[in-house]
């Protein structure tokens, strides 16, 4: 993988009956403050980033990432990344952030963070936000888009988490859902919460691929494409899935090669059909009139991939034969994804509860353990109790977050900010942080529009510039 990648993932948050006496935002918030204010994982932002940001409400990390609270929420926003490992390395130090933070704080037997993107109590979703760097030339005509649409609808049979039960949240026109056959299990955490297929507003009305054209880079060479649909995926071999195999389809985007005739009729509808189907046929509706499974659109992207792509690079190939081996092993053996797929473990591990425990899907007891696979804390979240295949999990323990929660990417823009943010730790001075500017104050700053370049130089002289003593550095 060769583009400009990164990940936004939310938190949920669980605490023990003690500590909901609290309000749930006490922990989201406090956490925040011990990693900007006692372990110095970043600089706190000192000005206001939107009228939902106001100063001190987050920051940028010394990772080159970013961790501030969403509407309750904690949010980490992953570095900028190049390579495929370096970016499931840096979502996962996301998780480790935090799960240090509890520890330290002694509060990891009663407070727990989820990295799910469902609230079965209140019907809530948070999201997964994907972002991709593209040529600003990139062609999204009408039929561009909807076979982009086709291949992110389709996806979810192997970047799924997974969800028991349903959602039947409102459309835009606030219309009342009619009443739907229960569904006892599906792929997608997010399909029951996708109302529309591209849309600028994130919330109430989220869509497939959010059209805000605000590439965080210079506009006139690149675009920013900002996907909604994605769940929260515990498996760093889904991870790897999920945003390898949309990055190699956005290259073949780039290069025209797409396949043709291959747009849904309903992307909305079929997103939803595809999570919710038991038989695993997953047929979808093509504009045509014609119809066609889910698994055979997915291999006809492969097939594609593998004729134009092929030999790029290492992680292309390994890519490349890994996508095969799981689209054929969901289709002839799906529990050798078990670890690697997220659906498919968790659903594993479900039936295997209820049949020792001889409850059906509507126990409500499989919530709760639908919530547990998405614990970070490897002591008690579910997903970290299954041993996988030797495929999946020389994958899966390849990965050393920890080591990526002070350190940045050395090969982008990430690498010059951690740099910034670092010496505005150490200094009493007014300063601002975006992800493609600093500033030491509204009239003296440094503009790193190109997300490639790693602004190194750039940055160590820009901060090496004379300025006025600010009085309080002496005091």
């Amino acid at each position: 993988m060769d583009r400009i990648v990164g990940v936004e993932t939310e938190y949920g948050c669980l605490m023990s009956s003690e500590e909901l006496r609290c309000n749930s935002e006490v922990w989201p918030a406090k956490v925040k403050n011990y990693l900007f204010n006692k372990v110095r994982a970043g600089a706190i932002d000192l000005h206001y980033r939107d009228y939902e940001e106001p100063p001190g409400n987050g920051g940028f990390l010394l990772n080159g990432g970013r961790l501030y609270l969403d509407m309750g929420h904690i949010e980490y926003a992953s570095p900028e990344c190049l390579h495929l490992h370096d970016l499931v390395t840096y979502e996962m130090a996301g998780d480790e952030l935090l799960r240090s933070s509890l520890i330290a704080l002694e509060a990891g037997d009663r407070v727990s963070f989820i990295k799910n993107n469902v609230d079965h109590h209140t019907g809530a979703t948070f999201g997964c936000h994907e972002n991709y760097l593209m040529k600003r030339e990139a062609q999204f005509t009408p039929s561009v888009l909807g076979t982009l649409l086709t291949f992110l609808a389709t996806r979810q049979i192997y970047t799924g988490a997974g969800r028991v039960g349903q959602a039947n949240p409102l459309a835009f026109d606030f219309e009342p859902p009619q009443a739907e056959t229960p569904v006892a299990f599906q792929l997608s955490q997010r399909a029951d919460h996708i109302v529309n297929d591209i849309y600028q507003w994130v919330q109430f009305n989220r869509a497939i691929i959010n059209a805000r054209d605000e590439p965080l880079a210079d506009y006139r060479k690149y675009r920013r494409l900002h996907l909604l649909i994605g769940d929260s995926n515990m498996s760093p071999f889904a991870n790897a899935l999920k945003i390898g195999t949309t990055a190699a389809v956005l290259s073949l985007l780039e290069q025209r090669q797409l396949p043709r005739n291959l747009v849904l009729n309903d992307a909305v509808r079929s997103t939803r059909d595809v999570s919710r189907d038991p038989t695993r046929k997953w047929i979808v509706d093509l504009e045509n009139g014609k119809t066609i499974s889910a698994l055979d659109v997915q291999w006809q992207f492969h097939d594609l991939a593998q004729r134009h792509l092929r030999g790029k690079d290492p992680e292309t190939d390994w890519l490349l034969e890994t996508w095969s081996f799981v689209l054929e092993s969901i289709e002839q053996n799906p529990q050798a994804l078990i670890g690697g797929v997220d659906w498919i473990t968790k659903k594993w591990l479900l039936e295997a509860f209820m049949e020792s425990e001889k409850i059906g899907w509507d126990d409500p007891w499989l919530q709760s353990l639908d919530l547990e696979y998405h614990n970070i804390d490897p002591t008690r979240g579910l997903f970290f109790s299954v041993t996988p295949g030797k495929r999946v999990a020389e994958w899966n323990n390849s990965f050393e977050p920890a080591n990526a929660i002070r350190v940045p990417p050395a090969n982008t823009r990430a690498s010059g900010r951690a740099r910034a943010v670092a010496y505005f730790q150490d200094r009493h001075q007014p300063y601002v942080i975006n992800w493609d500017s600093i500033a030491h104050d509204s009239r003296d700053f440094l503009v790193m529009g190109d997300p490639f370049e790693t602004y190194n130089d750039e940055v160590d002289k820009f901060l090496a510039k004379p300025r006025p003593v600010n009085r309080e550095d002496h005091e």
